[in-house]
């Protein structure tokens, strides 16, 4: 795969899914994912529609008239979510690792901030943002004055998913020719592990007692 072309496939396969997801907008609709399993296609496309389901499951928790029992079911499917795209975040760094396995650094190479897959994490979102500021402005029960601070707000996340682009694809690149080191952590969260979570953990505790 040519490092060049990354971002751009990554794009179009985000926007993809989020236009797939809009046709029915039904945060409980599955998935159909068009690319062959296990491809890095696959992935992305994977990656995106959880943030896009969560972007909505946002959306509605933060309704102030939210059955209180309907919201914290929803927090733990917002829980829940996070800890896939989590893991969805650390299959695509696999993929990479492997993709650049045989490449050996140079000896002054340095560890970049973040890993690929969380540039692409960072993009992933950035589409969605791009997706519903277009939608807000070219609402036609608003004011001028909406639609042009949404128009101006558009135009900024733009020019971020240039430079977003920009910035993975010279990372992609300087990893495969050995001027970065690629390193990547895995996420570690706590709150989810019973051993790990001390309002999880002394619940228990107290029920063995």
């Amino acid at each position: 795969m040519n490092n060049t072309n990354i971002s751009k496939l990554a794009i179009e396969i985000f926007e993809k899914s989020v236009n797939d997801y809009h046709v029915h907008d039904d945060i409980s609709r599955l998935p159909v994912n068009p690319y062959e399993k296990k491809s890095f296609e696959h992935l992305l496309y994977e990656k995106n529609w959880i943030d896009t389901v969560q972007w909505h499951y946002e959306d509605i928790i933060r309704d102030p008239e939210i059955d209180p029992v309907e919201g914290m079911k929803l927090k733990r499917m917002i829980d829940n979510s996070n800890q896939n795209r989590t893991e969805m975040v650390e299959y695509i760094d696999s993929y990479f690792l492997n993709l650049y396995s045989d490449v050996f650094p140079i000896k002054e190479a340095k560890v970049n901030s973040e890993s690929p897959a969380w540039a692409m994490d960072r993009l992933s979102i950035l589409i969605l943002k791009i997706y519903h500021m277009d939608e807000e402005a070219k609402r036609t029960d608003v004011s001028e004055d909406h639609k042009e601070n949404c128009q101006a707000k558009l135009d900024v996340l733009l020019d971020q998913q240039k430079d977003l682009s920009e910035s993975i694809d010279q990372l992609l690149e300087d990893i495969a020719s050995g001027e970065k080191k690629m390193r990547v952590y895995k996420q570690m969260k706590m709150y989810n592990d019973e051993s790990l979570n001390p309002v999880l953990y002394k619940k228990d505790d107290s029920k063995k007692g």
